[in-house]
């Protein structure tokens, strides 16, 4: 890098920032939150920022979960792009690399760029990078050489994708990072492809292992190309959708799904709720159906109250 790269990218930078294009460009809106949201300077030249080896035993067990179901993905995922020069990193929410592929050829390159478990890749330390600013926009992106904030950064070209759990809430990134010079666009739009279908099949693990015991149901997503699970228990109540399926139905994404009858959410013919039989189930959902209203729930059963007080206390079921 010679000497005069550092000032100009530096300039090109604080011109963008200034010119007030962080309105219009959502790169330069990265640039600004670099610059004046965490005071970094450009043209810095400090090495990424490295957690202990006891921190970051911490943070791979904060997201024990998602580092299991990622192990499969991650590993076809390098398998496709580790001849070409890449590496492949799992981050956690906070930016922070927990597990990672890579040539051990390429590991001192790699290590010396920080693209090694422990660093730290938000953007209040790295200013706009791949995982940092997915950390911070939760959406694909790449950030390609030139467009990272710090000029010791600009060689780097990074492809990253969120990566969402169970409860369709953001768990951590999924990054793609090469320091080749000679990746082309056409090779970066294969390697978002292949990140984004990684991170779909790690988000579905994530789901299955959550709701082990649980029927699985694919639903369309709300693009009516993707596909989204939902997780079905044995009363035929929905317990779980993952964040396409939570989309295409209109759930809001991030927080525990309260059970709701199948039939309700995803249509088709109820089943023929009657109590024959003492179905624990038709209980359940006649109390779903009437918001936890026992008179309601009698009512649409034709029963009485106390019939349905005492069938509820008989199955131990709380309302």
């Amino acid at each position: 890098m010679n000497g005069s790269m550092p000032r100009h990218h530096a300039a090109r930078v604080e011109a963008a920032i200034a010119s007030g294009q962080a309105a219009r460009s959502a790169l330069v809106a990265s640039w600004r939150r670099s610059s004046r949201l965490h005071h970094l300077d450009p043209s810095g030249r400090g090495l990424p920022q490295r957690l202990t080896e006891v921190e970051l035993r911490t943070a791979r067990e904060r997201i024990a979960p998602l580092l299991a179901a990622a192990q499969g993905a991650m590993d076809r995922l390098y398998q496709a792009v580790g001849a070409a020069g890449c590496c492949v990193l799992l981050a956690d929410g906070e930016g922070v690399p927990v597990d990672r592929r890579g040539t051990p050829a390429d590991d001192a390159t790699f290590e010396s760029w920080g693209l090694w478990t422990g660093a730290l890749w938000s953007e209040e330390h790295e200013g706009t990078n791949g995982i940092g600013t997915c950390v911070v926009e939760q959406r694909p992106l790449t950030i390609d050489r030139d467009q990272h904030f710090f000029t010791r950064n600009t060689l780097l070209s990074c492809t990253a994708v969120p990566i969402y759990d169970h409860e369709a809430a953001f768990a951590g990134v999924l990054d793609v990072s090469s320091c080749r010079a000679d990746r082309t666009d056409a090779f970066s739009s294969l390697i978002a492809l292949a990140a984004g279908e990684a991170a779909k099949r790690i988000e579905a693990d994530l789901f299955r292992r959550a709701f082990a015991h649980a029927r699985i149901v694919l639903t369309p997503g709300s693009d009516g190309q993707s596909i989204g699970l939902v997780a079905v228990d044995a009363d035929d109540l929905v317990i779980g959708a993952t964040r396409t399926a939570r989309a295409g139905l209109g759930i809001a994404p991030g927080r525990p799904l309260q059970p709701v009858p199948a039939a309700d959410l995803l249509g088709g013919e109820p089943a023929h709720d009657h109590l024959a039989g003492g179905q624990r189930a038709v209980l359940q959902r006649a109390l779903l159906r009437a918001g936890g209203n026992v008179s309601a729930a009698a009512k649409a059963l034709g029963v009485s109250r106390a019939t349905l007080h005492r069938k509820l206390k008989r199955f131990e079921i709380k309302h």
